[in-house]
């Protein structure tokens, strides 16, 4: 009979497919790996099994023990899956990001999930590295595989992943993209090819805003890849470009993929599929590009495949009139955002209403372009005033007198819509692309209107399904 002893075992070998329709027409092969067949569902099943068989041999995880982890929720369903077959406890830390399908699902293991807030530094107290470090100090018989700079992580890629690459194309593989998070899929895969064949080229697929390509690690919306700090995992010296892709262009390409190839990947998946497609252009015919696609869409069914969050967030463009129309009709160009951070003086941020002409202005930490995990709150002009009066207003910190931040809007969505939210806040911040653009006040709205623009027939009207953020096919 052939039957596996567990699902452990049924863990890698998974196959390669060509993508023939979304990259149609570049000059040469382009396969996709496809590792949300693995049984957990995504790549991270095989540094799992590989970090938890090491912990074990080497006394770190005894039975009854406990497995703690930050995750963005890949990770822990294949810790979860060998804590099931093994007995073990499992406690995840997690951003306010992820989606909540990740939380649900790890929950169904029978894990438990801790949520932390994603628009902080590494080494704050509240990150979910530190919480997760806590907690693996405090609970006697935790263990902690530290993904991020366990050896263990790219080496089951180095002795996997690698191997197969090489054996299913027969050594013809000529590049290999893959997102960073650890950084243990393009060390290890990229260590074991490049022994085969220096010449192969190691490419990394990363969100815009990460450091793997430069960015100081400010927030995105794709989940699983990208940091923001260097993982002890992530090996510069084999990966021989960095590719920055945007997280627009990550869910349009996750979209395409899953309606023209039947293959429902997620967002970060999206990001390589992008990169893949640039590195490709470049090549000639006997080049073979090989990417890998680290999990499923099905834990982004509420994010990257729902016509409102997307539109909400401002990737989806429905029909007119929508809150785009209301910002380019504005007269002159519409300035990038204003706006104030948490700890500047209440005096700036009155000169900014006065000097911008504005009522209203977003709190924010950081520097354009925001996201929206950096906003923080909202301070208005009358809020302003009912405070004047308590002693010196003007030299304290915003922060202490912001309300909580303006309701948001998509600049794809209707007029409609922005008139119903209006109803119940002055102003509103338009999200386009996933980023804070602008701020739409009910003058905005009423100057628009009062120009013979169409009126809008009723509260969410519109296709928001048809068209991207940039206007293209989504």
């Amino acid at each position: 009979m052939e039957v596996a002893d567990s699902i452990l075992d049924l863990v890698g070998n998974t196959p390669l497919v060509r993508m023939r329709r979304v990259l149609a027409g570049l000059p040469c092969e382009v396969l996709a790996k496809l590792e949300m067949l693995n049984p957990g569902g995504s790549v991270k099943d095989r540094p799992a099994v590989a970090m938890i068989d090491a912990a074990e041999r080497e006394g770190l995880l005894a039975p009854g023990g406990t497995i703690i982890e930050p995750t963005s929720g890949n990770t822990g369903v294949g810790l979860a899956m060998v804590a099931a077959q093994r007995d073990y406890r499992c406690i995840f830390v997690m951003t306010d990001k992820v989606s909540e399908e990740k939380v649900q699902l790890l929950r169904a293991y029978g894990a438990e999930v801790v949520i932390c807030p994603v628009a902080v530094a590494p080494d704050d107290p509240d990150s979910y590295y530190s919480t997760a470090a806590r907690l693996a100090a405090e609970i006697p018989g935790a263990y902690r595989p530290n993904q991020y700079f366990n050896q263990v992580n790219p080496l089951a890629h180095e002795r996997t992943t690698g191997p197969e690459l090489w054996r299913q194309t027969g050594g013809r593989i000529t590049h290999f993209v893959a997102g960073a998070g650890t950084g243990g899929t393009l060390g290890g895969v990229g260590r074991y090819l490049k022994r085969q064949n220096p010449a192969v080229q190691v490419i990394g697929a990363d969100p815009e805003g990460s450091v793997f390509s430069g960015g100081s690690g400010r927030p995105y919306l794709v989940e699983g890849i990208g940091e923001d700090f260097w993982p002890e995992t992530y090996d510069r010296s084999v990966v021989d470009r960095v590719i920055p892709i945007s997280d627009r262009d990550s869910f349009d390409m996750a979209r395409a993929v899953s309606r023209r190839e039947g293959l429902l990947i997620g967002g970060s998946g999206g990001t390589v599929v992008c990169a893949a497609r640039e590195v490709a252009r470049a090549c000639g015919p006997d080049d073979v590009v090989v990417l890998l696609l680290p999990d499923a869409g099905r834990g982004y069914l509420s994010k990257v495949f729902n016509d409102s969050w997307m539109a909400s967030h401002g990737f989806l463009i429905g029909e007119s009139p929508c809150v785009k129309d209301v910002l380019d009709a504005r007269a002159g160009a519409v300035p990038p955002l204003v706006y104030v951070q948490p700890g500047d003086p209440v005096r700036l941020a009155v000169t900014r209403m006065r000097d911008y002409g504005v009522s209203q202005l977003p709190v924010a930490k950081g520097e354009m372009p925001l996201t929206v995990a950096e906003v923080v709150g909202s301070v208005d002009e009358l809020q302003l005033v009912a405070l004047a009066f308590d002693g010196d207003l003007l030299g304290r910190p915003v922060e202490q007198v912001m309300s909580r931040p303006l309701e948001q809007i998509g600049v794809g969505e209707s007029v409609a819509l922005a008139v119903t939210k209006l109803e119940r806040s002055p102003a509103l911040l338009v999200l386009d692309g996933g980023r804070p653009r602008a701020v739409v006040s009910r003058a905005d709205v009423l100057g628009f209107l009062s120009a013979g623009r169409p009126e809008p027939a009723s509260p969410g009207a519109g296709d928001l399904s048809h068209r991207s953020g940039n206007g293209t096919p989504s």
